[in-house]
């Protein structure tokens, strides 16, 4: 059985949306670093490819959606109502 840890458990969903908004800017932070990383590789002739991450796509899709959610859950889980 799992167990949930007790500030989830009565969390609103206001507050669990904000949760999970901040992780998708997180994880937008995360591709942000991979995408640099990958530029400023030194360039070597062989292992001069393209990487198979699409991190520019993937710090986008979840920039937008974590901008969304805590966008629509802040002022809810801030504020009351």
């Amino acid at each position: 059985m799992v167990h949930e840890p007790e500030f989830l458990l009565f969390a609103s969903e206001a507050d669990l949306v904000a949760l999970a908004g901040a992780g998708f800017l997180i994880l937008a932070l995360l591709a942000l670093l991979g995408d640099r990383m990958r530029n400023r590789r030194e360039r070597v002739e062989r292992l001069d490819r393209v990487g198979w991450v699409p991190w520019t796509g993937i710090f986008v899709a979840c920039a937008i959606i974590g901008g969304g959610l805590l966008t629509m859950s802040l002022p809810q889980a801030l504020f009351g109502g």
